[in-house]
């Protein structure tokens, strides 16, 4: 018997970096939420133009101030000032080569305003790249944290408000649970969330990305090290806070109406 979860958020950054949009729905399948870090920031190589490296939120926090709203047909980019662009970008028939965390990936270079809106922004030259699915999601495609875990985090930082703030994790779904970090016990469980089925996998290693505001981009938080003063962690010393999940019955997800 597989036991359904309740989905109380949802959502993706459709480019790497941005900010952690909040949606109705998702539609899961087996590479994750459709849609999903299908974008990404590049720096080419002026030595090698062959080459470049892809932004990172932890390396680039002003990032998730930008928003992407999500659109099928065009790619809209927000800055917070309101400056605005919306545009389907194109193909330039190059690629660039990326190490990403140690996997050698291909991404597709754009033409189109996109660029020159990030690059205003930044303050340096980047790129608008497309990215096969997955190619530049750390781990696992879909992730999950619980409103317990969530609720426990904010009584020990004295944050009342942490939950409102919930897009710093950047996770696929937000599920209702009564008991904190319960779900660390769901590995190897099937669970529904909507239409779709996933297994629980391993726990999710934190970095300072969630010292983020989920809307400035600025760091205006300890939650890391207060996960790391508590919370069991890896070889690497990191921290875990939430788990991911493989996708084993593709679907839509609806976040729950509230009562």
């Amino acid at each position: 018997m597989t036991d359904e979860l309740r989905v109380v958020r949802a959502g993706f950054a459709p480019i790497k970096g941005t900010r952690h949009l909040s949606l109705d729905e998702v539609m899961l399948d087996e590479r994750g939420a459709v849609g999903d870090r299908g974008y990404a920031l590049v720096e080419v190589d002026r030595a090698d133009p062959s080459r470049g490296r892809v932004l990172r939120t932890v390396q680039n926090p002003s990032l998730v101030a930008v928003r992407v709203p999500f659109a099928a047909e065009r790619l809209d980019v927000e800055l917070p000032g309101g400056e605005v662009v919306a545009a389907a970008p194109g193909p330039t028939g190059r690629t660039v080569t990326c190490d990403y965390w140690g996997h050698e990936v291909p991404l597709e270079l754009l033409e189109g305003p996109h660029a020159g809106l990030f690059s205003q922004w930044l303050d340096r030259p980047v790129r608008l790249a497309r990215a096969r699915r997955g190619d530049v999601v750390f781990a696992g495609a879909v992730t999950l944290v619980t409103t317990a875990s969530v609720r426990d985090l904010a009584e020990r930082i004295g944050r009342p408000g942490l939950a409102d703030e919930i897009a710093r994790f950047r996770s696929t779904v937000v599920v209702e649970a009564e008991t904190p970090y319960a779900e660390e016990g769901w590995t190897g469980r099937m669970v529904a969330l909507g239409d779709a089925t996933v297994r629980i996998g391993a726990p999710i290693p934190r970095c300072a990305v969630i010292d983020v505001h989920p809307e400035t981009g600025l760091r205006d938080g300890r939650l890391l090290k207060t996960l790391t003063g508590y919370r069991p962690r890896n070889r690497a010393g990191e921290p875990v806070f939430g788990m991911f999940a493989e996708v084993l019955t593709p679907g839509v997800v609806s976040v729950a109406s509230r009562p």
